[in-house]
């Protein structure tokens, strides 16, 4: 079978699966909080076949539903593009002062554009802003381009990082979202990778606020309508084309919680933004966040008995933080269980206990307790005198 014959085929089978998917209506909503950590406020009914509403600080899935399902991305794909400009210019590669050459290629792009001319010379900084406040293809591939030599070689540099982040679902070809049989994604991969953008590049993540940007004499508003909607959106972008419908990914701040809400697959402008408005909502209304221990805090600190210390302070390698129903963390608790007893010499990181977090009835976890520093064997006379005390422990 011809390569041409592939991509057609995968092309149609794509399709029906997009025909073919479960409404939401029958759809089932998945979660990655267990039975004790949902709320009790059902998420809201939307129509699309593909979105999802992750806390941003966990990583967790509050809703969703067809959020692993294949499907065209369209302009989201910008996200993408857009990070791995901004990782190069933090690598130093390229830097936002550069002045690019516009190429032919770029200049033909159709669909949206930030109208640059073949022949140009715009700054990266520009590029940018047109790609992501204007959503202009030409501006996608001249950055892909300038940073890859090619857009080709550009989509190579895309699903590398596709792979460094987990987006197993995740295959791109260009770098606007031109339609295309081996180009696609899904919500939950768009939605981490947002995340990444948001948690790794807080200084260029601003630029998705911005509200209009003006080129060659030519004023455009940003295309996100759910900027200006509530004060706590500060992004983050949209896709539309016939194939793939109209696609959002929001992304808002409230009291130390951040959300992000991605919808695929919408009919209207209006449907996207008022599908992740409404996702947004109901996760600030139904849950909130709990820090409960940062890595290296001391939380227990049991007797050593042989060592040249007395007591050996027990935490966490990795933090604790929870999402859970608003105000369901009264009823949490926390208990410690210790090997006992410890006996020097101990090295950092030793595995000394577990701590258990139990919410009401439900345990929801259980993490080792580790030695946040060593304790080295104490003097024979030490050793003599703990060994007769360890006779009677």
């Amino acid at each position: 079978m011809t390569r041409k014959w592939v991509s057609v085929l995968r092309h149609s089978i794509f399709c029906m699966c997009l025909v073919f998917m479960p409404s939401m209506a029958s759809a089932e909503i998945e979660s990655d909080l267990s039975e004790a950590m949902r709320s009790t406020i059902p998420p809201p009914k939307l129509k699309m076949a593909s979105w999802l509403l992750m806390d941003a600080a966990t990583g967790l899935t509050l809703a969703g539903s067809g959020a692993d399902t294949p499907v065209e991305p369209a302009s989201l794909t910008k996200l993408m593009t857009a990070y791995i400009v901004f990782r190069e210019i933090e690598r130093g590669t390229v830097k936002l002062d550069d002045i690019v050459l516009i190429s032919e290629k770029a200049w033909r792009s159709g669909g949206s554009r930030m109208f640059i001319e073949a022949g140009d010379k715009v700054r990266i900084e520009d590029l940018l802003m047109g790609l992501i406040v204007q959503s202009g293809n030409d501006a996608a591939v001249a950055l892909a381009e300038h940073v890859a030599g090619s857009e080709e070689g550009f989509a190579d540099l895309m699903n590398q990082t596709a792979v460094e982040f987990g987006m197993s679902n995740s295959h791109f070809v260009n770098s606007a979202g031109m339609p295309h049989p081996d180009h696609y994604t899904t919500a939950r991969d768009v939605t981490l990778l947002t995340r990444a953008i948001i948690d790794s590049q807080p200084d260029h993540y601003r630029r998705y606020a911005v509200r209009e940007f003006t080129w060659n004499d030519i004023t455009q508003k940003n295309r996100n309508p759910l900027l200006g909607r509530d004060s706590s959106i500060d992004g983050v972008k949209t896709g539309h084309t016939r194939s793939a419908g109209y696609c959002l990914v929001g992304s808002a701040q409230r009291d130390g919680m951040r959300l992000i809400g991605t919808v695929i697959g919408a009919k209207s402008d209006r449907e996207r933004a008022d599908a992740v408005y409404s996702l947004l909502r109901f996760g600030f209304a139904a849950y909130e966040n709990h820090d409960l221990y940062p890595a290296g805090q001391k939380i227990v600190e049991p007797r050593v008995f042989k060592g040249e210390a007395g007591a050996v302070p027990l935490g966490l390698s990795e933090p604790i933080a929870l999402v859970l129903a608003k105000g369901s963390g009264k009823n949490l608790k926390a208990s410690v269980s210790l090997t006992d007893p410890v006996v020097a010499p101990v090295t950092q990181g030793q595995e000394l206990g577990t701590l258990m977090v139990t919410l009401g009835d439900s345990q929801l976890l259980s993490r080792p307790l580790v030695a946040l520093q060593g304790v080295a064997a104490g003097s024979w006379m030490h050793r003599l005198s703990d060994a007769v005390r360890l006779w009677f422990y």
